[in-house]
């Protein structure tokens, strides 16, 4: 991504106040929008019930009742005793709330449900774990809590230090609910790294029923230049110490120790470890390394977590595998890149003087996408296919500024606006940078990928927010259109879900500007409908930046 200095005024933002979206009638978990023929996607906003409030407690209440009410439904009886996990609320009243259960006392692994009903009390719906009846013949175990140590340790390889912790557990998360004992093994690695596996084994017969990792999440607390205090997913030494890497993620933070980017590979660089989990000092242009870290961190979970709750990816490779993400790269490099080759982000201190490093969250959210357009369309970087791979990685990075909602750095459609003040590219009008494209043309494709992208962002804006004046969190927009025709928009959400699905289904290596009007077109009609109001939205955007389905391309 490269960036050039804009010598424009500073925009002011304002605090966004916006939820999550619960795509479609389902009562499932936050998913990618349905594949649907109707003429539109119902999404509703949501949020959590604060603890202590009077309206959790009521929606709490109604909701036991629904399961003493339908216990066969919910598989509840005897012995068993609920605790409320979560509790969200949509904008139309419905409520969704969360239980985990214990049978005589012993927690149930896989017995969690949620309880979803209106807020007169009425049940909708039940979303269930594996296990729905959870009664055990007996809860006196046969196999003693040595003998399941002793079997943890035996079942695993390569920890050393290792210190077994037992727990009786009812297993209802796979096969027939038994008694069965839980064992962590905590311990360290080949290379010192903490390591920790569960072992779970059958408390009647002693037979094994499953090992997995250990979460050896740690929440520390990171002092960042751009998004203020946050909380950082770490991971805890069995030293006392602790270490960058994100234990629910896979994300690995290191400092590249300034050298070039051409020389970092994946095992370059040091892992960021601190002995009080309190990451940086939240100072620009920062002394301590270790505040661009708390950044970096941070926002490349924001990014992780923006694709798997919109859209349920996992990771840049949808495998569950985080990158490594190396700061500190180069001297006075003002710039930030993904490279395959490590499968890593990189990121420079910037310039030394005016703009700072840049793991703002619309810039971390940027590199992470392009692994994701790597691993899925592999948009050729060049040409018209290259603007439209930047364009990829400028929307769905805002998106991540959008889905943060961080006070601090406030969403908008100004692309790198904190790490170089004002903004790098703007979507509303793309060429008030002096460069970019506003719209197609035969030229675009001879531009460089960074101009060309302006037609796609362009797009966007129209297609989420629409033409002409207006200001948004603060911010003043005036979006032209080619031919001066007037277009509503449908919001940055719709837009953002239209554009991923026509990346991952629909795009190839070379999709120019008119294959991408046939692909986001195709993905319109499969969220919400060929005949639908987000369908025709798309289409006139397309017009207004001139990919039209009459437009010679040649």
């Amino acid at each position: 991504m490269r960036r050039t200095r804009l010598a424009l005024p500073t925009v002011v933002a304002a605090t966004l106040t916006a939820g999550g979206l619960l795509a479609g009638p389902t009562f499932a978990a936050p998913a990618p929008p349905s594949l649907s023929s109707s003429s539109s996607a119902a999404t509703v906003s949501v949020r959590t019930a604060a603890p202590g409030t009077a309206e959790r407690t009521a929606a709490v209440a109604r909701a036991r009742a629904n399961v003493r009410e339908h216990a066969k439904t919910f598989g509840f009886g005897a012995h068993q005793k609920l605790t409320v996990k979560d509790v969200i609320v949509d904008s139309n009243g419905t409520e969704h709330v969360r239980f985990e259960r214990t049978y005589r006392g012993l927690p149930v692994v896989g017995g969690d449900f949620v309880v979803h009903q209106s807020r007169s009390g009425a049940l909708r719906g039940a979303s269930h774990a594996h296990g729905r009846q959870v009664a055990v013949a007996s809860v006196s175990p046969k196999v003693s809590v040595k003998s399941a140590e002793v079997t943890g340790l035996k079942s695993v390889s390569g920890i050393r230090a290792a210190a077994p912790d037992a727990r009786l557990v009812v297993w209802a998360a796979s096969g027939t609910p038994r008694l069965a004992w839980s064992t962590t093994v905590q311990g360290t690695g080949a290379h010192g790294e903490p390591v920790g596996k569960v072992v779970v084994t059958d408390a009647s017969t002693g037979a094994h029923i499953e090992t997995h990792d250990a979460e050896q999440h740690e929440a520390g607390t990171g002092h960042t230049m751009y998004t203020g205090d946050v909380t950082l997913d770490t991971t805890a030494l069995a030293n006392g110490t602790y270490e960058l890497i994100d234990p629910v993620r896979g994300t690995v933070t290191k400092d590249a120790h300034n050298v070039s980017a051409s020389s970092v590979k994946a095992s370059s660089g040091t892992l960021f470890t601190d002995a009080d989990n309190v990451w940086g000092d939240g100072r620009t242009f920062s002394s301590d390394r270790a505040t661009a870290a708390a950044d970096a961190h941070a926002n490349t979970a924001e990014t992780w977590d923006y694709y798997l709750n919109t859209f349920g990816r996992k990771g840049i490779k949808n495998d569950g595998k985080g990158a490594t993400v190396f700061v500190h790269v180069g001297t006075d490099w003002d710039n930030a890149q993904w490279s395959d080759a490590c499968f890593c982000m990189m990121t420079g201190d910037g310039d030394g003087s005016t703009d700072p490093e840049q793991v703002d969250l619309d810039t971390m959210g940027h590199e992470m996408t392009h692994g994701v357009t790597s691993a899925t369309a592999n948009l050729r970087y060049s040409g018209e296919s290259g603007g439209l791979n930047e364009a990829t990685s400028d929307i769905l990075g805002t998106m991540v500024e959008w889905y943060a909602n961080n006070p601090v750095d406030t969403p908008d459609y100004l692309f790198s606006d904190q790490s170089t003040p004002p903004w790098l590219r703007r979507f509303d009008h793309p060429s008030l940078d002096g460069s970019s494209a506003d719209y197609w043309s035969k030229r675009v494709g001879r531009l460089d990928v960074h101009q060309s992208s302006g037609v796609g962002n362009h797009w966007f804006y129209l297609a989420s927010e629409g033409s002409g004046a207006k200001t948004i969190n603060g911010v003043d927009y005036d979006s032209p259109t080619y031919d001066g025709s007037t277009v509503t928009g449908i919001g940055n959400k719709k837009a953002s879900a239209i554009w991923y699905r026509a990346l991952t289904v629909y795009m190839t290596s070379t999709t120019d500007y008119h294959g991408a009007r046939t692909a986001t077109l195709n993905a319109a009609a499969d969220l919400y409908g060929s005949t639908s109001a987000e369908y025709r939205t798309v289409a006139a955007a397309w017009t207004a930046v001139n990919v039209t389905a009459a437009t010679t391309k040649h």
